[in-house]
């Protein structure tokens, strides 16, 4: 952002306001995040102008979206023995839960143990809305993910009339998220993986 662009994005009065709140609440901070502030300031204002056309959207029940990406964090307690049993789970795949690859609209999965392993955190990525993915869940994978559920108190089974609802009591919705491709879904970027190997491999034939 050019110093002409700040200059008019400061003479905004919403914009001028929330720079003021910025400033109060960091007057307090540590100096390395004064100094930080002062200096990403332009680039925190272009990429709140850059919010402006590209805003987040609901992914449905609950969790936000961008283009056809969603987000889904739960945080739950353990029941007694849970984590135990998950941390052995986890141990036999050697922490890569590949059986995920099954659900096709799934980015990603991490699996996180809080607080001296009584909490955890279950957080994934997806493409479009959450009714859907949840569906794919129950229908793709559903003994797994009462393998690894089952591990939290409460927990009714993949299959039960409840389990949407376990689900959304527990999950948060993401304050603040990036997503590099937005409009890529999983089935996209596999294809493009697929071509760009194949387009490779014709150079290198082309090549010899």
């Amino acid at each position: 952002m050019t110093t002409q662009t700040l200059d008019r994005a400061k003479q905004d009065p919403t914009v001028a306001k929330e720079i003021q709140q910025l400033r109060e609440l960091f007057a307090k901070a540590p100096e390395m995040a004064r100094t930080g502030l002062e200096n990403a300031l332009p680039s925190l204002l272009a990429q709140a102008s850059e919010a402006q056309t590209s805003q987040t959207e609901s992914a449905g029940r609950i969790g936000i979206r961008q283009g056809t990406v969603s987000e889904l964090t739960v945080i739950a307690p353990f029941a007694p023995g849970g984590a135990e049993r998950l941390r052995a789970v986890l141990r036999l795949l050697k922490g890569n839960f590949s059986g995920g690859k099954k659900v096709g609209s799934l980015h990603n999965m991490r699996f996180v143990f809080l607080d001296n392993d009584t909490k955890f955190l279950f957080a994934t990525a997806y493409d479009g809305q959450w009714d859907p993915y949840i569906d794919d869940f129950a229908t793709k994978i559903p003994d797994e993910m009462d393998i690894i559920f089952s591990a939290f108190e409460g927990w009714p089974g993949i299959h039960s009339p409840e389990v949407k609802d376990w689900i959304a009591k527990h999950q948060i919705p993401a304050e603040g998220w990036y997503v590099a491709h937005p409009d890529l879904t999983v089935a996209e970027a596999g294809r493009n993986k697929r071509i760009g190997k194949a387009v490779d491999e014709f150079l290198d034939k082309m090549g010899n």
